[in-house]
């Protein structure tokens, strides 16, 4: 590939240059966490970065208040998106790693745009907040701004195992609402009609469904209301259910199933039953066999080991990139302990040595990445082949 080891050595400099800062970052928002859609802080840290990196940024970006797009580079040629989360989750902080990763996308960056002037080629470096709740993603994805991308990419930090084929199952975010009647519990029960038993019923409802469904599928819920008082019989309760699948296409049979016991459930205690989306729908992670072998490659180029994916784990709104442009979101180990994602552990871990020298590890890889698709017209055009080839894939 014409000048990619040249233009690397120079990208690899510019990323020992600013290494130090992007470290600092991360540990900064260890210590400063802000949870999802209230990013305000921590976006304004990620601009100033990328804009002392060379970047002009855009903030805030989609109509998003805490999202940004930092941009170099020409309109010709290729267009590579780096995608960068910095939201915490509540109580525990960045139990997930975004100050991490997040920081690795901008370290990524600021490598690459030492090399832009000389590259046909336009980078992007996209802020997508709220990846915990509602998903930044997923609004601009449906906006179209990744339509004309020819690769976007982040890593996700792991615990002990690195791999590169990452999945993750769609999702539906579902919240029932039973309604019935409210009487005396003990005076005159039999004036009431208990939406209580209808969430209940509901609940075992799907529990009958698990049988009938492919084991891959996950159905989980809770009572977010059940009554005011044990002595009322309850005129309203609200349930709500997260339902997966690692097909957006067997999803979407699935909840129609959990449509009818809703309706079934309300039936059959004499209450009403309505629904609706408490969170926007997370689609499936579609694979790009040509984007995950290059991927491949620059891993072990950088020497660093990896094992098979271990199938979907949990859900993400890369799925919903991953719908309108070929995606990567390796997993890359930061701890050599198997801490899991959402523990105290893992957001201890984020702050230590292991993990800032994964963080510039995988600010190497992912320049690497982008540096091949930007210089290569027939690694983008596989790339797109099998995105096309993948999206006209329906699973029954």
């Amino acid at each position: 590939m014409k000048d990619y080891e040249r233009l690397l050595e120079k990208v690899d400099e510019a990323i020992d240059r600013h290494a130090a800062d992007a470290v600092a970052l991360s540990d900064d928002l260890a210590k400063n966490p802000e949870i999802s859609e209230q990013e305000f802080e921590t976006c304004k840290k990620h601009a100033q970065f990328l804009r002392q990196a060379g970047f002009e940024v855009e903030i805030p970006f989609c109509e998003i208040p805490t999202a940004y797009r930092g941009r170099i580079g020409k309109d010709t040629g290729g267009r590579v998106a780096l995608l960068a989360e910095y939201d915490a989750l509540p109580e525990i902080g960045h139990a997930c790693g975004h100050n991490v990763h997040g920081a690795m996308s901008l370290l990524a960056g600021a490598g690459l745009a030492a090399v832009m002037g000389e590259v046909e080629g336009d980078l992007w470096v996209v802020g997508t907040p709220a990846e915990e709740t509602n998903g930044a993603k997923i609004p601009m994805a449906k906006g179209g701004i990744f339509d004309e991308v020819d690769l976007a990419l982040m890593i996700h930090c792991g615990g002990r195992d690195s791999f590169v084929s990452y999945r993750a199952l769609a999702m539906d975010a579902m919240e029932f609402t039973f309604t019935g009647r409210a009487a005396h519990a003990a005076g005159a029960p039999w004036e009431g009609r208990n939406a209580l038993n209808g969430a209940t019923l509901f609940f075992h409802a799907i529990d009958m469904l698990r049988q009938h469904v492919r084991p891959e599928t996950r159905m989980h819920g809770i009572i977010h209301q059940g009554g005011a008082a044990p002595n009322i019989v309850p005129e309203s309760a609200v349930a709500r259910f997260y339902f997966r699948s690692p097909w957006r296409s067997q999803l979407d049979r699935i909840v129609e199933k959990a449509l009818n016991a809703a309706r079934g459930a309300a039936m059959a205690t004499e209450t009403e039953v309505q629904w609706r989306n408490f969170e926007l729908s997370f689609d499936d992670v579609q694979p790009n066999p040509a984007a995950e072998k290059m991927m491949e490659d620059v891993f072990g180029s950088r020497g660093v080991a990896f094992g098979p994916s271990p199938g979907p784990q949990g859900s993400s709104d890369v799925g919903n990139v991953s719908k309108r442009c070929p995606t990567l979101q390796p997993t890359l180990s930061i701890t050599p302990h198997p801490y899991a994602w959402h523990t105290r552990e893992f957001a201890a871990a984020t702050v230590q040595p292991e993990a800032h020298e994964a963080l510039v590890r995988g600010a190497r890889i992912l320049a690497a990445a982008s540096l091949r698709t930007l210089l290569s017209p027939e690694l983008r055009e596989s790339m797109r082949e099998d995105f096309r080839a993948e999206k006209a894939r329906i699973v029954l």
